[in-house]
């Protein structure tokens, strides 16, 4: 198991080092982990910070994993994640801009996605590629924790050391200090 699991880390890290030689705005920061294999498509801008983790195996988080960690960052996108932050099978899906701060905590399966993926109109998911997709930003401040299960849609602002309950689905901007629950997610109470 150990041959194996070593394996995996050199299989990452040198998918890594092939992303800074080939890709110009691709950089990542010191002591950055990927603890299983993640799923990453990094073609727009990418930045990751210091002493990060990506957990993709529920041996690394037991609050139960239903995948590995994916990271897509469209051409055209900016995807920056501050210092000392960690995911347990997150998917980020950026396809125009995702900042996270720093020493934020992703529970396990959390979705952040800065886009809708297609149109509410039928006709226009009807073609192979959708042209009214819509996207916005998302920010999310230092400190913030977000509870397992929970999805960060486009267009969302979250303050710094706000809290998003477990199984949230969040679509309207969170202020500092905040805790938020429920889906779609409601103000719950402050923390101070």
């Amino acid at each position: 198991m150990g041959i194996i699991k070593g394996i995996k880390a050199i299989q990452v890290r040198l998918l890594l080092f092939i992303y800074k030689l080939i890709f110009k705005n691709f950089k990542i920061g010191v002591n950055v982990k990927f603890n299983g294999l993640p799923f990453l498509r990094l073609f727009g801008k990418t930045i990751f910070g210091d002493n990060l983790v990506f957990n993709s195996k529920t041996q690394y988080n037991t609050v139960g994993l239903f995948k590995n960690c994916s990271i897509y960052v469209d051409r055209n996108a900016r995807l920056v994640i501050g210092d000392h932050s960690g995911f347990s099978g997150v998917s980020i899906h950026c396809q125009n801009s995702i900042t996270i701060g720093q020493y934020c905590n992703f529970g396990g399966n959390v979705c952040i996605w800065d886009t809708d993926f297609h149109s509410l109109d039928y006709k226009e998911r009807r073609v192979l590629y959708d042209q009214k997709m819509v996207s916005k930003p998302i920010e999310i401040g230092n400190d913030v924790f977000i509870g397992a299960n929970s999805i960060i849609l486009k267009g969302v602002r979250i303050g710094d050391r706000a809290i998003v309950g477990a199984g949230s689905v969040v679509t309207r901007d969170i202020k500092q200090d905040e805790i938020w629950a429920g889906n779609p997610a409601k103000f719950i109470r402050s923390i101070y």
